[in-house]
């Protein structure tokens, strides 16, 4: 037999014989029959932000409506999305209040703009107010009524959501 066909005999026997012989080596040959897995793309990354309002101040809830806005223009620009909820308990209910809100036209512009952004109003804390001011309190049309913010702000971390409070 020629030296050239012993040579290539051995060369394709020794590949064979490479996870026999070397089985640390064989796992770190790169695999030839399937591509690479896809890598994930941007878009498909999603920020999840939970804002914490508990004041009864419009400049706390400017400022966690100030920060919303920001972290989703940042993460637009990146291609990325975010979801936002900004969860108003205890006296920050009044933000969501049809009846005293300071900031009512901000919130429901910001509601219209900014599908990503949920607003969030305790039941406890309006069934509360409810009974102290011997009248119903009416919220927003914007808000979503949760039980307990406090519950809400805990589940959303249990998400993976982002907790901040202005």
């Amino acid at each position: 037999m020629p030296i050239k066909s012993i040579l290539a005999s051995s060369a394709a026997t020794s590949l064979l014989l490479l996870p026999l012989l070397d089985p640390v080596r064989a796992q770190t040959q790169p695999e030839t029959t399937s591509p690479a897995p896809a890598a994930t793309t941007a878009a498909a990354v999603t920020h999840k932000l939970a804002i914490q309002v508990n004041e009864n101040r419009p400049e706390v809830m400017n400022l966690a409506l100030n920060n919303a806005q920001n972290v989703l223009e940042y993460y637009k620009a990146k291609g990325e999305q975010a979801l936002i909820e900004i969860v108003a308990y205890g006296p920050g209910l009044h933000m969501l209040r049809g009846d005293t809100s300071p900031v009512k036209a901000r919130v429901v512009e910001m509601s219209l703009a900014q599908p990503e952004i949920t607003f969030i109003a305790c039941a406890n804390t309006q069934s509360n107010q409810s009974k102290q001011e011997g009248k119903a309190v009416t919220l927003l049309s914007e808000a979503k009524v949760m039980p307990s913010g406090v519950v809400r702000l805990m589940e959303l971390q249990g998400k993976g959501y982002a907790y901040i409070r202005p």
